[in-house]
C-alpha cells in the first residue's frame, strides 16, 4: 500500500505546503485520536513540539483534531522526542505526539505519533490511521468533547528520568562540559541535568527564537561546539539535535566522535558489566564496516538494518538487544527508553569518562574507521535505479569491492536524491566507485 502522508519517521515537509499544513494536522489528530479510542476510560494524548515557530500553529490544530473526537489533551511545550515517549508511558497516556522534524531548517515542521507503550506506530497503525485522515470524521458529541491543559512539571520529570540513567554512585564533579542544544527541544533540560549531576556546564544553542533551531548550531553544525571545546579547556563537547533523539561527541582537542564509535563504546561497556543483551549491537548499513571488525575482535555481533531508527528499534526488539543507533547519532538504549536519546545516550558516555580516568580522545577512538564516501545525488523525478545501465555500474563496484568492503545505493526516504556509499580499505578505489556510479545517477536521472 502506497502512503500518502507518512514517511519512514513520522510526517515531514515544508510548513505550510501539503502535508505540513494546519489542516492536515488537525486531520491527523481527528484519525489517530478516534483510532486509539480504545475502551471507555477517558482517553489522553500528550503532545510535545520543539521550538520551531510553525510548533505553535500545528500544536493547536492538533488539539483542534484530537479534542474533537473525544480526547482529552496534555500539553508539555517544547520537550525532547525521547521526553514525549517517557511521558505517554508515566502519565499512562493512550498516545504521544512530538511535532518536530529533528535536524530540519526551521520552515520545515513534522508530526511523530507514539503508541501506549511509549514507541513509534507500526506501519498497520500508520495505514489504518491514514485510511482514516480521508474518511468522515468520527466526531464526538457535545458533552463528550475532550479538554487541554498544560502540565508545568514536564522538564522536571524528564530531566529526573535522564538523571536516572546515570549510574549512582557516580558524579560529573570536576568535568567541564560544553553542551549545544541547537536551539531546540532541549535547551533547557540537558544543561539543567548535566549542571545538576555536578558537572561545569557551558551551554551553546540555548537561545530558540522560532527561527534559528539547527541553524550553524547542534549535531548537524558543530563547528561552533568544536571551537568551545578548545578555546574553554573542556573535557567534552555534547551536540543534539533540534528534538534531542541525536548525539554527536566532540572529544577535548575539538575532533568528531560519531554515532558508530559511541556504540562501540556503550555496547562494549554493557558487555563487560554482564548487561548487554542480544550479544551483539544493532547499526544500519551505513555504519562504518570498521565498527563490524571491532565487535567482532570482542566476541559480539554487529546487525545490520535497513536506514532509519525505526528498523534498528523493531530489530532489536525481535532479537532482545539493548544497545541499537545509527552512525549519525541515533541511539537507542531499550534498558531506559523507548527511542533514540540524545542525553541519556551521552550520560553514559560520561560514565565511561569519570570512571575510566582517560581523556575523551582517548575513550573514544576504540577502532579505526574504513575509508567511507557517502555522496547524494539529486533528480526530478522516475527511477534511475532501475535503469539499466545503471544497475551494471552498480554490479560492476560490487564485483571490485568483493571482500574488501561494501556498497550501499538507496533512494532518500524524505528527499528526492540517491545515496550513494561505499566503503573499503583502498579510499582512492571507494573514491573512483562513488563518482562511476553517481555519473551514471545522473545520466539516468537527465
Amino acid at each position: 500500500m502506497t502512503r500518502r502522508f507518512f514517511g519512514t519517521d513520522g510526517i515531514r515537509g515544508r510548513t505550510n505546503d501539503w502535508p505540513m499544513t494546519a489542516e492536515i494536522a488537525m486531520k491527523v489528530g481527528m484519525a489517530a485520536g478516534a483510532h486509539f479510542l480504545r475502551g471507555d476510560h477517558k482517553h489522553r494524548v500528550v503532545i510535545g513540539k520543539d521550538t520551531r515557530v510553525s510548533g505553535y500553529m500545528m500544536e493547536s490544530a492538533l488539539v483542534a483534531g484530537f479534542t474533537s473526537v473525544g480526547m482529552d489533551v496534555v500539553l508539555v511545550g517544547p520537550m525532547p522526542t525521547p521526553a514525549v515517549a517517557m511521558l505517554v508511558r508515566s502519565m499512562r497516556a493512550d498516545l504521544g505526539v512530538m511535532i518536530s522534524a529533528s535536524h530540519n531548517p526551521f520552515a520545515d515542521n513534522g508530526i511523530k505519533l507514539f503508541g501506549p507503550d511509549g514507541y513509534k506506530l507500526s506501519d498497520e497503525d500508520e495505514a489504518a490511521i491514514e485510511a482514516l485522515i480521508d474518511a468522515p470524521a468520527q466526531l464526538a458529541p457535545a458533552a463528550e468533547i475532550g479538554r487541554a491543559r498544560r502540565v508545568e512539571d514536564a522538564r522536571g520529570r524528564y530531566i529526573h528520568f535522564a538523571k536516572s540513567a546515570f549510574p549512582d554512585h557516580l558524579r560529573l564533579d570536576g568535568l567541564k562540559i560544553v553542551v549545544d542544544c541547537a536551539n531546540g527541544a532541549a535547551y533547557a533540560v540537558a544543561p539543567s541535568a548535566l549542571w545538576e549531576l555536578g558537572a561545569e556546564v557551558i551551554a551553546l544553542g540555548v537561545e530558540p527564537n522560532g527561527l534559528n533551531i539547527n541553524r550553524d548550531c547542534g549535531s548537524t553544525a558543530p563547528q561552533t561546539l568544536q571551537e568551545a571545546v578548545v578555546a574553554s579547556g573542556a573535557h567534552i563537547g555534547i551536540a543534539l539535535d533540534g528534538d534531542a533523539d541525536r548525539l554527536i561527541v566532540v572529544d577535548e582537542a575539538g575532533a568528531i566522535i560519531d554515532g558508530d564509535q559511541l556504540m562501540a563504546l556503550i555496547g562494549t561497556s554493557f558487555a563487560r558489566a554482564g548487561r548487554l543483551t542480544g550479544d551483539g549491537v544493532v547499526a544500519t548499513v551505513m555504519s562504518n564496516l570498521g565498527l563490524e571488525r571491532y565487535l567482532n575482535a570482542q566476541g559480539l555481533t554487529l546487525e545490520r538494518t535497513k536506514v532509519g531508527d525505526r528498523y534498528v528499534l523493531e530489530r532489536m526488539r525481535a532479537g532482545g538487544f539493548n544497545v541499537g543507533g545509527e552512525q549519525s547519532g541515533h541511539i537507542i538504549l531499550s534498558d531506559y527508553a523507548t527511542t533514540g536519546d540524545g542525553l541519556v545516550a551521552a550520560l553514559q558516555i560520561l560514565a565511561e569518562l569519570v570512571e575510566s580516568g582517560k581523556p575523551a580522545s582517548e575513550l573514544l577512538r576504540l577502532f579505526e574507521p574504513v575509508p567511507q564516501l557517502l555522496k547524494n545525488v539529486r533528480f526530478k523525478g522516475g527511477k534511475p535505479l532501475e535503469d539499466a545501465n545503471v544497475k551494471a555500474v552498480i554490479a560492476d563496484a560490487e564485483a571490485e569491492l568483493a571482500g574488501k568492503g561494501r556498497l550501499v545505493i538507496r533512494p532518500s526516504g524524505t528527499e528526492p536524491v540517491i545515496r550513494v556509499m561505499a566503503e573499503g580499505d583502498d579510499a582512492a578505489q571507494v573514491e573512483t566507485l562513488v563518482d562511476r556510479i553517481c555519473d551514471a545517477v545522473k545520466a539516468a536521472a537527465a
